[in-house]
């Protein structure tokens, strides 16, 4: 066993010989430090100064860690190596034979002076917090960082270096300095509007933001977190228990990951103020506002954090405070109305905040309804953190944060991904968003960025959101404006291990596809284009708004399903695969929703073309284009059939069954209404057959609107394609009329299942 002493020595001297090594081939091989395309080794986020880098190198030998000092350095290590391991490289902790080793020094130590003096780079008061220098060559890497953050970070950038796996391992030399723009850069979650993750997906959560730098996750709660003191509140399944909430916030300690409360206590309470028990406190009945001047409201608050601050151990919580549109409208009107809504607002966020302040602590609130009021935000306590939020994209962003600045007031930004009430997340105006509220935060001296994944229509898949939280991720550790471009170079290379370049090929085309629907004023991949029947009057107006663009959408989805299928096809070790299934789901139901409506416009068509009066030869055939095998309207059914399945899939890949069925059961009502359809349209087949009667519109529910419009040359009173209503008393349906070669009576048709 080696001692202290020895092991000690050993480090030492190891430090001397992998840092010489490393200045000589970064120093020689690479006389300036201009960085080539050819080069670039599309880090995420791109690191602060990327002093030297050299081309990629073959990479053959084990990644070792030889001397680890510390209880973080050690578990930091473990980390790496099993990343490693799993994307096929070797590494180990300890030193084997043919190793590679990587050297852990804390900045302020001899072994760390000396490498930054052989390598000639400062390490600065701004990199203390998370910062780190990292050398990389072509025998071993050096780390040097003054925090476990920071040590943990520069195992994240090496990751990076590496690409490949087994023989065909490549690894970039480079030297890199390193630190955050913003210290706070987090993630907030939606727990409250239909999806409630597992522990296991959560788990997965920190780990994949924590490799991008993250270090805040939020966990936004109405009535999905177990209260002791309120056990009717969260519902069966569907909420994280204590249990949950120790074991996730010990498991991301692990990866420098604070998991940050955000219970609401003003608006946004309707499950809780749905029920009996607390309807009193309710501004108005059954409502979504605590009443502030109802007592209890406050008791509520003060004991709802008080378990809250037994649970989460951040130095931060977050106390909603947002969209209380029903303040003024029901107990606190004579208030409101006396005082105004600003003073009514300002008072209740001071004494919420008086109620829970706990030494050591700082309470976030949402900025909306104050910066309305800038007059009255000099009133709001000085340690509150106001946090703007805003989703468009915008150049200026004054408004939303200069009110706090101008009050002394320690502000957040709050950008979005954009996915929610979408079947995909609208990257064309998310990215911009983040891109301008990190650029202009950062001017304005913000200390932290949530980005925020919203569930409100209840449907919203996470594993969809990581294009736009791992942008979030670079634009809060990158100082200024963060490139957009340069990011959609490198999230297929470094998220996905894609080297293809065919991964962010299909996320441009699902952006583009975004955008083709925008520009029809129908709006963009929403939920509600999804699931609207293009048969009703709103869907109709939909399809005429649609129809330029419908071609040239499906193309560009169909394109995105290809180029995953390429990708997969030719780099089975692809990581994170669930994020691929969730964007061909994007993919496919995007497809869908512009299919629906093509397929509906040919219903019209072929219903048209059989009913023409003109057309004296109708058969079955006709109508088995309408209803049959392969049939238009089995198309309906089975298009929301295959994405109802798909659907299914990825929920339960990270969410709990709470709240899925709400989900399915919009795919069964249009599955159900499609089945109806078809079986409607094979009576009147049947009937046809029978009687030579065609149905009328009205009996398959297909608009008149969207038939060929009457044409001077048509008969008086009819249009080409829309059949006579018949006379009272008449049979329903449209008599066909008997020509030469067509019996009014025809034989049995043929034996086949039309």
């Amino acid at each position: 066993m080696i001692g202290p002493v020895t092991a000690g020595a050993r480090s030492r001297a190891l430090a001397r010989a992998l840092t010489f090594a490393l200045t000589f081939a970064l120093t020689i091989a690479i006389p300036g430090t201009r960085l080539s395309a050819q080069h670039d080794p599309r880090l995420l986020p791109a690191p602060r100064e990327l002093v030297r880098v050299e081309a990629p190198r073959r990479f053959e030998a084990t990644i070792a860690f030889p001397t680890l000092r510390t209880d973080a350095d050690r578990s930091a290590a473990r980390e790496f190596v099993e990343t490693m391991r799993e994307r096929g490289l070797r590494a180990e902790v300890g030193t084997p034979v043919r190793s590679w080793p990587v050297a852990l020094h804390r900045e302020g130590s001899a072994e760390a002076r000396d490498v930054l003096r052989r390598l000639g780079v400062p390490f600065d008061s701004a990199m203390r917090a998370e910062g780190y220098v990292l050398a990389v060559g072509a025998d071993g890497a050096v780390v040097v960082a003054a925090s476990d953050a920071g040590t943990f970070y520069a195992l994240q950038t090496l990751k990076q270096l590496f690409v490949g796996s087994g023989a065909g391992a490549m690894v970039t030399p480079a030297l890199i300095r390193d630190w955050p723009a913003m210290r706070w850069r987090g993630v907030q979650d939606d727990l409250s509007r239909g999806p409630v993750p597992t522990l296991e997906y959560q788990k997965r959560q920190v780990r994949r933001l924590a490799q991008l730098k993250v270090n805040a996750l939020m966990l936004y709660f109405e009535h999905t977190l177990e209260f002791a003191a309120f056990p009717t509140i969260a519902p069966p399944g569907g909420a994280m228990s204590r249990a949950d909430v120790h074991e996730l916030v010990e498991y991301a300690r692990r990866f420098h990951v604070t998991v940050i409360p955000h219970q609401q206590v003003f608006g946004h309470l309707h499950h809780v103020l749905k029920q009996e028990l607390f309807a009193p406190l309710a501004e108005t009945a059954h409502g979504h506002v605590l009443a502030p001047g109802q007592p209890g409201s406050i008791e509520f608050v003060r004991r709802a954090f008080a378990e809250i601050d037994s649970l989460f151990p951040s130095p931060f919580r977050h106390l909603g405070a947002d969209e209380t549109f029903e303040l003024g409208k029901g107990q606190t009107k004579s208030a409101v109305d006396s005082l105004g809504i600003g003073p009514v607002y300002v008072d209740y966020l001071t004494r919420i905040a008086a109620a829970v302040r706990t030494p050591g602590k700082r309470d976030l609130f949402w900025g909306d309804i104050a910066m309305n009021h800038p007059a009255l935000v000099s009133q709001l306590p000085k340690d509150l953190i106001a946090v703007a939020w805003s989703y468009e994209t915008r150049r200026n962003f004054d408004r939303f944060l200069k009110p706090y600045r101008d009050a002394g007031m320690e502000t957040w930004i709050a950008p979005g991904v954009n996915s929610w009430n979408r079947v995909w997340p609208n990257h064309a105006v998310a990215l911009p968003n983040i891109q301008g509220f990190a650029r202009e935060g950062q001017a304005y001296g913000t200390t932290g960025m949530l980005n925020t994944v919203w569930d409100d229509n209840g449907d919203a898949i996470f594993e969809q959101t990581w294009y736009a939280l791992a942008f979030g991720a670079a634009a809060a550790w990158q100082p200024g404006e963060s490139d957009i471009a340069a990011f959609q170079r490198a999230f297929g290379f470094q998220f996905h291990g894609d080297t293809t370049g065919l991964i962010d090929a299909a996320q441009r085309h699902l952006t583009t596809a975004q955008t083709a629907l925008q520009e029809t004023r129908a709006g963009d991949a929403s939920s509600y284009l999804f699931f609207v029947d293009p048969f009703s009057a709103e869907g109709v107006v939909d399809l005429q708004r649609l129809r330029p663009a419908l071609g040239a959408v499906r193309i560009h989805a169909e394109s995105a399903l290809v180029k995953v299928a390429q990708a997969r096809r030719a780099q089975p070790r692809l990581r994170e695969t669930t994020a691929l299934d969730a964007l061909e789901l994007g993919a496919r139901r995007i497809d869908w929703l512009a299919a629906k409506f093509q397929t509906a416009d040919e219903i019209v068509t072929a219903y048209a073309k059989a009913t023409d009066p003109a057309k004296t030869n109708v058969s079955w055939v006709d109508l088995a284009e309408l209803s049959g095998i392969n049939g238009r309207l089995q198309d309906m059914r089975d298009g929301y059939v295959l994405t109802r399945e798909l659907f299914e899939r990825a929920w339960l890949a990270e969410a709990r069954p709470y709240w899925l069925q709400n989900n399915l059961a919009r795919y069964d009502a249009e599955i159900l209404t499609w089945t109806r359809r078809i079986m409607t349209m094979d009576q009147a087949r049947r009937r046809f057959t029978r009687e030579r009667v065609l149905p009328t519109p009205e009996e398959l529910e297909i608009p008149r609107s969207l038939l060929p419009q009457p044409t001077p040359a048509s008969p008086a009173g009819a249009a080409p394609g829309i059949p006579p209503v018949a006379a009272p008393g008449a049979p329903t349906g449209t008599p066909v009329p008997a020509s030469s070669g067509t019996p009014a009576v025809p034989p049995t048709p043929p034996v086949r299942r039309p």
